[in-house]
């Protein structure tokens, strides 16, 4: 297994490992590697490590004159980037040129752009052999991709995660906004890019502990003080209370002061003939026709897949009779944020 440092380009955050034999760079050096593309100049972030696949070999420590070429290379690049930029605004084709990059040896002239469909560059190529002997790729990159290279500032007010440190990019769904009770919008929970927030990943294994040991939306609670009686609304996960909605209002409740008629869990699960006689206990005079809705409920819950999808039940409640509806109300409701997404998510099931 060969020994390599760790070392970091200027086009995002992502390190790449290149072999070391005998000299070993300190942290932060100015160096020269070599890579499939050739002689490029990056930054030394580790020392040696162990690594199964390097990306290439370290040649030398950066000289001055190195680092004149590099500056050098990097200022036409930015000329050339605006040159294609004014290029395909005139042939009004849909795409956006995102960076472009030269090795130290101008033999290759790397240009990364974003389009959502496949696109003939092949007169770009033509116009940029006037001013270049390089060879020329394109490569096309994603929207997150781009906001590595380009840079931008999160919501947070830092620079954005995958521009700064983060060196993948990980599976973010909007199940994991929902179960750390995020509001559902695409302004609240998308980063730069238009996606949705990588950090969005980061404490969703904490919230899923917590969450399991909490009632799920929906469920009847009363409080034992003040003696208020209703379903839960809102979860808090890290202060560990909820919001009950009743006659009285809506009020926000610690969980270890609350009695549950029909606590459903966030998991999937069946209910037995002890734990139901304990909700009777905990009932009060309709205790019959709760119990009866509770074995419905029971019942519905277990014909879906829960720990696919936790708030399944929540969609379907939010989609109870919209079968019975004619075109012209369902319309109507369709205008309401909270039933679209529900009917959308509810077909995705």
């Amino acid at each position: 297994m060969p020994e390599c440092i760790g070392v970091r380009f200027d086009n995002g955050s992502k390190l790449h490992y290149v072999e070391a034999r005998s000299q070993v760079p300190p942290i932060n050096q100015l160096c020269v590697v070599s890579t499939r593309r050739g002689l490029e100049l990056a930054t030394v972030r580790t020392s040696l490590e162990d690594q199964y696949r390097p990306s290439g070999h370290f040649v030398r420590e950066a000289f001055e004159d190195d680092v004149e070429v590099y500056e050098k290379l990097k200022d036409k690049a930015e000329e050339l980037k605006w040159f294609l930029k004014a290029r395909a605004r005139q042939a009004n084709l849909p795409v956006k040129i995102v960076r472009l990059e030269f090795n130290l040896e101008e033999s290759l002239l790397v240009v990364h752009y974003s389009a959502k469909d496949m696109l003939d560059l092949r007169p770009f190529i033509r116009e940029l052999l006037n001013y270049t002997a390089a060879r020329i790729e394109f490569h096309n990159v994603g929207p997150r991709d781009e906001v590595t290279m380009i840079g931008a500032l999160g919501m947070c007010g830092t620079g954005t995660c995958s521009s700064t440190w983060l060196q993948g990019f990980a599976t973010v769904g909007i199940r994991m906004a929902r179960e750390q009770q995020l509001p559902l919008n695409p302004e609240k929970i998308s980063g730069p890019c238009g996606r949705l927030m990588c950090c969005l990943q980061f404490e969703h294994d904490m919230y899923l502990e917590l969450l399991d040991e909490m009632p799920r939306r929906g469920t009847k609670a009363c409080h034992e003080h003040s003696g208020t009686c209703g379903r839960i609304v809102k979860l808090y996960p890290i202060k560990q209370s909820v919001e009950i909605e009743s006659e009285r209002g809506i009020h926000e409740f610690p969980l270890k002061e609350l009695n549950f008629v029909n606590a459903l869990p966030q998991t999937k699960h069946s209910y037995s003939h002890d734990e139901f006689e304990e909700f009777e206990e905990l009932a009060p005079s309709n205790a019959p026709s709760l119990l009866e809705e509770l074995e419905q409920l029971s019942e519905a819950l277990d014909q879906l897949d829960f720990e696919r999808d936790p708030f399944a039940e929540e969609l379907l409640e939010d989609a109870e009779g919209f079968e019975d509806l004619e075109e012209g109300e369902l319309d109507e409701l369709m205008e309401a944020d909270l039933l679209e997404n529900g009917l959308n998510e509810l077909e995705e099931l």
